[in-house]
């Protein structure tokens, strides 16, 4: 019994949660969205994870890689979500799509990030996803249907869900709602390709929180901003927050949330930020 208890005690250490190294998304926690060089900023303003921009991640040297990788270790700091999937470089709708560089790319992005610990991976990439002007919208559905199928399993592999977000049109004009995002999700119909929300794009579109209870089963991941100038939260009464967190809190929504909001003074507003979203969750 004491080995057992041992045994248990070292896989906690050993896993940057401070528990067993999951099999599935860590649980609550609230992160912040951010380039490389903000790490040592998150982690001291207090957020309880790093959220890493994939494409980054990708193009580092591998020199670079693993300086990064032995930055998060020796500040205990985790990384369990990224975001920032595929650059806008690698199409993937349209007629001049690149399947061999498509999951070129992927096996080299997938590898580093769940090295690292990513366990979702946020899949908004407005720029990759684009229908160019003319390309039959189904078609270009299609493709992205077909991009996932292929994904599904890669991230199966390395123990990654891939979450889709829905963007607003302003950014992206294919997948511009959850309802949207819930379509490709079910046509993909692989447990390891599922639904994130942003806030920030949720408000701009004028969604209803009640697609929230619709799409309970899928939802792995939220980003969050103020819609207005897409800042950090930092007062209740800055926006009408309610209707969407008293939806998150019917289904008790335990998973990640991401920051991808700007500051000026991340030190100052990340403590504000962190105890807003824990009220408004009911963490």
């Amino acid at each position: 019994m004491k080995g057992h208890r041992l045994a248990i005690a070292i896989a906690a250490l050993l896993s940057p949660w401070g528990r067993a190294a999951p099999d599935a998304i860590p649980g609550k926690g609230i992160g912040y969205c951010g380039p490389l060089h903000d790490i040592a900023a998150a982690k001291t303003a207090g957020f309880d994870y790093m959220e890493l921009r994939t494409s980054e991640v990708a193009a580092l040297s591998d020199a670079e890689f693993e300086r990064l990788a032995a930055q998060l270790k020796q500040l205990a700091f985790p990384a369990p979500a990224a975001y920032w999937f595929v650059p806008a470089e690698i199409k993937l709708t349209g007629p001049a799509i690149d399947k061999d560089r498509q999951m070129e790319y992927l096996h080299r992005a997938l590898n580093r990030v769940s090295r690292l610990g990513v366990r979702v991976v946020v899949f908004g990439s407005g720029g990759a996803r684009q229908v160019p002007a003319g390309f039959p919208m189904e078609e270009a559905f299609r493709q992205l249907v077909a991009f996932g199928k292929r994904v599904g399993p890669e991230a199966r592999k390395r123990n990654i869900t891939i979450a889709i977000e829905p963007q607003r049109r302003e950014e992206c004009n294919i997948i511009n709602n959850t309802v949207e995002a819930l379509r490709w999700v079910e046509a993909v119909n692989d447990p390891n390709i599922q639904l994130m929300i942003d806030y920030y794009h949720f408000s701009v579109e004028k969604e209803d929180p009640a697609i929230i209870l619709k799409v309970k089963n899928h939802l792995r991941h939220l980003h969050m901003a103020n819609p207005n100038r897409r800042v950090m939260p930092l007062d209740w009464a800055e926006y009408d927050y309610e209707p969407f967190f008293a939806a998150l809190r019917q289904i008790h929504y335990q998973n990640l949330v991401g920051l991808e909001a700007s500051t000026t003074n991340l030190a100052s507003d990340g403590p504000k930020t962190i105890a807003l979203l824990r009220r408004a969750l009911g963490w």
